[in-house]
Order: structure tokens, then sequence, then C-alpha cells
């Protein structure tokens, strides 16, 4: 009896055929990212921007915690969830509905007599620490490789797709009329007077964030009138009427245990500190790019250091500077290498430039490297084909270049470590296409 199925019954949410691959979905309406402020100065610069664009106007701030995680659109027609997507590059992205069901928090329903025919919300999926926890002990019974940190998410934005939602006033209204319908909205968020308000209440959680069993980044700031909005627009890349303040990146010392050089596609050679673990910003981190040669040289940093690391923008390991008032008179200097580490070929720097270069194109290094980068989501996302797989085929001179790939044979594949028939089946089938 199929037609007794109702949407949002638990049985909706699991037992879902899992998918062959995901299909990219174009968004009802772009999905922009905000600008970002790094200081209570830039903050401050934001809102005398919005005040010349809306003279004497009064401008009311939400601000919202910022939970970094991974953002999804949720597509709505006649109260029924249809459809699900990533960002992706905020045109297009990657259509993952059958994901997203299983997240009991996301209404499959919407309730009330006001829901409207369709309508778009944003918002982002996220993990809780705790359950972060759980989820890597049971791979680490399993002896199955942990992940790195949670993917975290808040309550987003809104887009108004009918008349009945755009009539509403106010920021707050909205998402109070989100609750009402059936949406869990986080409920840290204030209705501030001023900017000055607004940069108090964001500055008070660098320190409560600790205390939420889930990651933020900073916090959101938005103007609360959906008609000041419409006049504040937007620029092609973000609206005017919205800001991330980032919070200060956390910073920890740590020991350089050893200075190690990597090879990148192109040749360049990256110096990159090995660190005695540390945790950063929710993940353990025991590798730091030095950038370059000229880089070293400026922060002086040697072997056996004492440093400073942080996460660049949160999301790469940097050295910040050396701690030297702690060094011993046992540290090491760092010399950039004559010869290719990987292949012994001469290293040349070209004039003009910061970084070395290894000078053979043959180098495996920099054809592992140019594979993975043409095997990535953002060239041909050949599913399957990873660093490990990669790493193997060329170094048992299956492949010495892109092309190659598509000369490989079932029975080069099914040789090759952990690569069973299935397997190996799967990847031909994802290089083909």
């Amino acid at each position: 009896y199929p037609q007794y199925i109702s949407p949002s019954s638990p049985t909706q949410r699991v037992g879902i055929e899992p998918v062959s691959e995901f299909v990219t979905v174009r968004h009802i309406a772009p999905m922009l990212s905000l600008a970002n402020a790094f200081s209570p100065e830039e903050l401050r610069a934001f809102d005398q921007r919005i005040k010349k664009l809306v003279p004497e106007q009064k401008i009311e701030y939400v601000v919202e915690l910022k939970i970094d995680g991974l953002a999804i659109a949720l597509v709505y027609e006649n109260g029924i969830f249809i459809r699900g997507a990533t960002r992706g590059d905020g045109v297009t992205g990657e259509e993952i509905t059958s994901n997203l069901r299983t997240i009991k928090t996301i209404p499959l329903k919407l309730f009330g007599k006001d829901v409207p025919p369709r309508i778009e919300v944003y918002g982002e999926v996220y993990m809780k620490k705790s359950d972060f926890k759980k989820l890597n002990n049971e791979r680490m019974k399993k002896e199955e490789s942990l992940f790195a940190n949670p993917r975290n998410a808040a309550a987003g934005s809104v887009r108004q797709l009918d008349p009945r939602i755009t009539a509403q006033r106010h920021h707050m209204e909205v998402l109070n009329y989100l609750k009402e319908i059936g949406f869990k909205v986080n409920p840290h968020i204030k209705l501030c007077q001023d900017i000055e308000e607004a940069i108090n209440y964001s500055q008070q959680w660098i320190e409560k964030k600790e205390e939420l069993d889930y990651e933020i980044d900073g916090m959101v700031i938005k103007v609360n009138s959906l008609r000041m909005r419409g006049e504040l627009g937007s620029t092609t890349r973000s609206p005017r009427w919205a800001i991330a303040y980032k919070f200060p990146a956390q910073q920890v010392t740590t020991k350089v245990q050893d200075i190690i050089v990597q090879v990148g596609r192109t040749g360049a050679l990256t110096p990159v500190a090995i660190l005695d673990p540390v945790r950063i910003s929710g993940s353990v981190v025991q590798r730091a790019t030095l950038h370059n040669e000229d880089e070293i040289r400026r922060k002086d940093v040697r072997i056996r250091d004492i440093v400073l690391v942080q996460k660049a923008g949160e999301v790469i390991p940097e050295v910040v500077k050396v701690i030297k008032e702690k060094r011993t008179g046992k540290e090491m200097e760092f010399v950039m290498p004559s010869q290719c580490p990987v292949c012994g070929a001469k290293v040349f720097r070209p004039e003009g430039e910061v970084a070395s270069r290894c000078n053979s194109l043959s180098c495996s290094a920099q054809i592992k490297e140019r594979i993975r980068h043409f095997a990535s989501r953002d060239a041909m996302d050949i599913e399957g084909l990873g660093p490990a797989i990669i790493d193997q085929l060329v170094e048992n001179g299956l492949i010495k270049n892109v092309s190659d790939l598509y000369f490989l044979e079932r029975d080069d594949l099914i040789s090759l470590e952990r690569m069973a028939e299935k397997s190996t089946d799967n990847l031909l089938e994802a290089i083909e296409k």
C-alpha cells in the first residue's frame, strides 16, 4: 500500500539504497560565501559601509554562531523535502538527498498553516564532539582509519521563494518561523541594536566556545531588516549585508623534530616541518608548511627549535615563529638540497621566484602529484583512484603520465595490494567515465 506512506515516517530515513555516484544539480539561487572580518576594527568598517549605503536608518544586527561545517541547501515542495545538495561552487553542487534523509534533525515534512509551495533553506551538516569521539572509538575497534576532525554546521540563512515569507520584515522573524514549521535553529542567537553590541556578544564566544559540544570558528553578523538587505544587495561573491567574524587562530607551541622536502606536481620543492604531535582546532597536527627557503631564513627556523604553530585560515598548519629564548644550542640549521630528494635530479631556482624546483619531468614525485591532481574531485573526479593506488601504479612502472591511466588492464590493477575484483572493476569503470 504505497499510497499510505507518510513522507515524515521514520521508514523514509532508513534502508535507503546507496547511490552509485552523486549527481550535480544547479541551485535555485547562488549559495554565496561570506566576506571575513578578523578584528573589531574590521567589523566597525563593515558597519560604516552599510551606513553609507543606507544612510539615516537604524541598523539592527542578528549575531549567530559560525559553526564550521558542510554547507547544504534543502528544497521543499508543498512542505515535503524533495532535494538536498552541497554548496559546491555556489552555482552547482552534489545532490546528497539520500544521505540527508538519515539525519533526524532535518524535517522530511514541514508543519503549520503558512508553509509555502516551494522553499529553499540553507544550513550546514555537523557532528557533535561527543559523537565524533564515539565514531572514532568504533573505527579504532574495527582497525579502520580514524577521522581527523568533526564536520560541523549551524542553522543557516533562508532563501525565501514565496511572498508569504518575503513579507516577513526581519531575519529574527524568519528564524522563529523556521522553528514553527519544524526546523532546529541554533539557540545562541542575539538581536543587537548596534555594531558595538554585536562585537561584545561575538567576543564573549572566543572563550565560551570550549563549552560547546561542537566546533565553531567565529560568528556571523547579519543585518536584521530584510527590506534593508534588498537595498544593500550582493557582490558576485558575497552579500553586502552579512559578514563572518573569524576568531583568532589557535596557536600552540611544539618542537621541530626534522625538516623534510616535498616535491609538487610542477617540481616545486616545499620544506615541511615534522613536529611533535599537538592538537590544534580539533585535530592532531604533526606537520606544518615552511613555504620556501626564503621563509625559513626570515623566520630562522631550525631543527629542534621550539616553535609557535597555528592553522592558517583554520585549515593549513604553519609555523608562525620560533621561541628563540628556548634554544639550547643543539639546534641545526636547515640547508635546501641541491638535488631532488626523490629522483636525484639537479635542483634550480628560476630568477625572480621563491621556489626551488626539480629539473626532471620524469621525477616520480611529480608524476604522482600530477595524476592525483588529474584524478581529484575538482578535475576528472575519478572515484577510487586515491593516493595509495597512484603510488603503487607509479612505483610498479604501470603508469608514467596521465594518458597511461586509459591503457590500464584489469590484470594490472588486480595484482596491486588491497585491490580485489570488485574494486578493480569499479576503478576501471570510473576511469572510463
